[in-house]
């Protein structure tokens, strides 16, 4: 059987994240919370921003020391965007 401390350094640095039954979110690697309400959370993780879309979303668990997270409540979509993709639009230089 693994020791802990070695599976928590095996995982730094990496992301990964488990999601049961729709209504319950385990993630690792996030770096930082960008936005949180009951419908969507925003967060960066170490392989793209992510975010969370549903309905009652809660925070179960929030330890950055170790870049954990838990989401409670009903998960309608969760998508990642790369955090370097540049904006496109009328302000973010797309029209010329």
């Amino acid at each position: 059987m693994a020791d802990l401390k070695e599976i928590e350094k095996k995982q730094e640095g990496a992301h990964t994240l488990s999601l049961r039954s729709r209504s319950h979110a385990e993630l690792s690697g996030v770096t930082e919370v960008n936005s949180f309400d009951e419908t969507c959370v925003v967060l960066s993780t170490v392989s793209g921003e992510l975010t969370v879309e549903g309905e009652e979303l809660r925070v179960g668990i929030l330890d950055m020391t170790h870049g954990l997270l838990v989401i409670d409540g009903k998960v309608h979509a969760l998508y990642y965007t790369e955090t370097r993709q540049r904006k496109k639009g009328l302000f973010g230089g797309g029209w010329r």
